[in-house]
């Protein structure tokens, strides 16, 4: 096994600059790493992250996320197992898909994305990032919710705290602190709000929530409060660097951006290849319940794996040429895409594989379709280039766009 010292380092500038080139190092020389500085393993290659995805075996645990995660949002879904992840689970996935995703959100979605485009339509520019991509999921999430639009600004400003602690490898202790305030002020704003929806349910989803029962079981106001949190922080950062990411994407290949033009069935190939070839989240972390052997060694039990999800997503033994953006390649499969089978992995996989990702993919095909009707002749603005930032999620925090006005 190599250790850290010998590569590049995930916590250096160059690693952040673009780690693609150590991804592929890592892959070939080292796909089992340890990690000094931030106490884990570190595995890159796709066949590792998907076994521990998948722990078909159940080798793998989230205990991590009790000290990862529970202290900026409490305890969610993601740190639980067993009996009690699958009735959690049934309590909230039932929104984000079927009728009440088709006829509740839906229409939310097409008016949050058409009200921020009319900020723009007539002014030939726009910044992609700064005036959708960033405020977009978190207002649908708001408007699906049921809150108050109006607090935007805080929104945005606890799930940026709540993502920097998650990315917080190197243990900056003002990122810590920032993060456990915003939990406490979150829980301040959402709790008497839970409580008064409970007793004036409406057709909004925190109203669901709170009436949802499976097995005589029902979520308590810290369950709610720690779900919302979690949605606000997952589905705002990662629907906003996946938005940003496709335009990126094909702008920099005009002739891919041409064809979904065209051909709108095509945004969800885009979304997808997107997904795999610059996803929002990097790195996802898991634990291990007993001793592991994966490629490059053996991992101790009670040890943090974190899976590479950035590397694993380009490993050639996977996909061919995978440094190159294909939204034609026929070795990813989109119909499953967005279900446990998928075969990329920015959404994990198996039992914890994201319970969002059908409103991501409604959120995206929407706010793709309008933008591309907003901007027929879309382009970067002169002498700009993307460039991505980040490390534990990913992608570009500026996107300047010109176009011509739509005359209708």
């Amino acid at each position: 096994m190599t250790t850290a010292p010998d590569l590049p380092d995930i916590l250096s500038t160059e690693f952040a600059e673009d780690p693609y080139p150590a991804y592929r190092i890592m892959r070939e020389s080292a796909p089992l790493m340890w990690h000094e500085a931030t106490q884990s393993y570190i595995v890159s290659r796709y066949e590792d992250v998907e076994r521990v995805f998948k722990d078909r075996e159940g080798q793998f645990t989230t205990d991590n996320y009790v000290w990862q995660i529970e202290p900026v949002h409490g305890r969610t879904i993601l740190t639980l197992s067993g009996r009690e992840h699958a009735v959690r689970r049934a309590l909230v996935a039932p929104a984000f898909r079927g009728r009440d995703l088709q006829e509740k959100f839906l229409p939310v979605i097409e008016d949050n994305a058409r009200s921020l485009i009319d900020g723009f339509r007539h002014t030939g520019s726009a910044d992609l990032v700064a005036d959708f991509a960033t405020r977009f999921p978190v207002n649908v999430i708001a408007d699906m919710l049921g809150l108050d639009k109006a607090d935007h600004d805080r929104f945005h400003r606890w799930y940026t705290s709540v993502i920097a602690f998650l990315g917080n490898l190197a243990g900056d202790p003002e990122v810590a602190a920032a993060g456990e305030r915003t939990r406490v002020e979150f829980a301040e704003y959402m709790i008497p709000i839970i409580r008064h929806r409970r007793d004036h349910l409406g057709d909004d989803l925190l109203s669901t929530l709170c009436a949802a029962e499976v097995e005589g079981v029902r979520m308590s106001d810290e369950d709610i409060k720690a779900f919302c949190s979690l949605l606000l922080a997952a589905g705002g950062e990662t629907t906003d660097k996946a938005l940003a990411g496709i335009f990126a994407n094909l702008l920099a290949h005009p002739e891919q951006l041409q064809a979904v033009r065209e051909d709108r069935d095509l945004i969800e190939r885009a979304f997808v290849e997107t997904l795999r070839y610059t996803p929002p989240v990097h790195m996802i972390m898991r634990q291990t319940a007993a001793e592991v052997t994966l490629s490059g060694g053996t991992v101790p039990p009670g040890a943090t794996v974190t899976c590479l999800i950035g590397a694993a997503n380009r490993d050639p033994e996977r996909y061919r040429e995978p440094d190159r953006f294909d939204i034609f390649r026929d070795d990813l499969t989109t119909t499953t895409a967005f279900s446990a089978a998928a075969d990329h992995l920015a959404f994990a996989l198996g039992r914890h594989f994201c319970v969002g990702s059908l409103l991501a993919r409604a959120e995206v095909e929407i706010g793709v379709g309008q933008l591309l009707d907003a901007m027929p002749d879309m382009e970067f603005a002169d002498g700009f280039r993307p460039t991505e930032q980040g490390v534990f999620t990913r992608g570009p925090q500026t996107l300047p766009v010109r176009f011509t006005p739509a005359t209708h």
